[in-house]
């Protein structure tokens, strides 16, 4: 068998089923791709979960300099499971997934508790948390401005009440669709259910990322590497600050790894759009805020620990 990367392997799946009626392309895309999910994922050295909109980019970037700046390898490669390792070996393998929709789910169920045990409950796993109301906006910004064809028809046919992502309103998409809101609620909930039931995991916060870059992402890559270097770091989390990976972006430097230019003149359809804490508060009427933080306080996990916080003065990306 020919030695492929995962990209091309996802493309081999992609194009040949493209021309497909729906319903058959749907379920062949979903079986084909969680077998490679869960492939990328057992061969993997990191396995990050993460809602989209979480930081799992910015966090895959910042590693990736690490590995960019001690190996001479592009800048504008950004891990997404083997890039950098077929380029140089002593590069670790980092994947991302969210765990839950269409074929990414598959990863999902083998960390669910109560599964028995597989390849993937040993493996050095970080979960990224966020305050699930910054989530539902930046998540309304992605699904509405840069989700991909093909994973907005996979995650439509997974729920019962598809998205036109042409009319939905910010507020019907927060409050009321199948992955606003209470949807992300439970979704905390259960990826902080299955982390304390892993060997290997431990949940960290989008929050903690974001104030303290080089503290929390020296823990999260000690935990693959114990030679990472506190200059490497520093490089690192230089190279994924708010403004430097704005720029890339906005220059379309990126071809690849989620950071990819989608349309200049909108500064909402850009992965690094705002990186602020607690910026959902901006989107809102106050009697819609306080519904949203009701609906949190009510149903979100305590030891979460998210509450209505200040934005902080330093910039970082996400």
């Amino acid at each position: 068998m020919l030695n492929l990367s995962d990209g091309v392997k996802k493309w081999l799946v992609l194009l040949p089923t493209a021309p497909l009626p729906t319903s058959w392309r749907v379920s062949s895309r979903r079986k084909l791709l969680a077998d490679l999910e869960l492939a990328k994922a057992e061969r993997t050295d990191l396995l990050i979960i993460g809602h989209p909109k979480s930081g799992n980019t910015w966090l895959r970037t910042m590693i990736s300099r690490i590995y960019q700046v001690r190996f001479g390898l592009p800048a504008d490669v950004i891990i997404t499971s083997d890039e950098l390792a077929r380029r140089h070996p002593s590069v670790p393998r980092v994947s991302a997934t969210n765990g839950v929709y269409s074929y990414e789910g598959a990863v999902g169920e083998k960390l669910a508790v109560g599964t028995p045990d597989n390849l993937l409950r040993h493996k050095a796993i970080v979960m990224l948390a966020r305050n699930p109301c910054d989530i539902a906006v930046s998540w309304f910004f992605q699904f509405t401005k840069r989700q991909s064809k093909h994973k907005q028809e996979l995650i439509n046919h997974s729920i019962a009440h598809p998205i036109d992502r042409h009319t939905v309103s910010m507020w019907d998409f927060v409050r009321h669709s199948d992955i606003g809101l209470p949807f992300l609620i439970d979704y905390l909930n259960a990826w902080e259910r299955n982390v304390q039931a892993l060997e290997n995991a431990e949940l960290m916060r989008y929050e903690e990322l974001r104030t303290k870059p080089e503290e929390t992402l020296m823990r999260i890559v000690s935990r693959i590497d114990p030679s990472v270097t506190a200059e490497e770091i520093q490089e690192a989390v230089r190279f994924g600050s708010f403004d430097h990976l704005r720029k890339l972006e906005s220059e379309g430097f990126f071809k690849q790894g989620g950071l990819t230019r989608r349309n200049a003149g909108d500064p909402n359809s850009f992965k690094v759009r705002r990186a602020k804490i607690g910026g959902y508060r901006d989107y809102f009427t106050p009697e819609q805020i306080a519904e949203l933080e009701g609906l949190m306080a009510e149903r979100l996990s305590p030891t979460l620990g998210y509450t209505p916080v200040e934005e902080p003065k330093s910039q970082s990306a996400g």
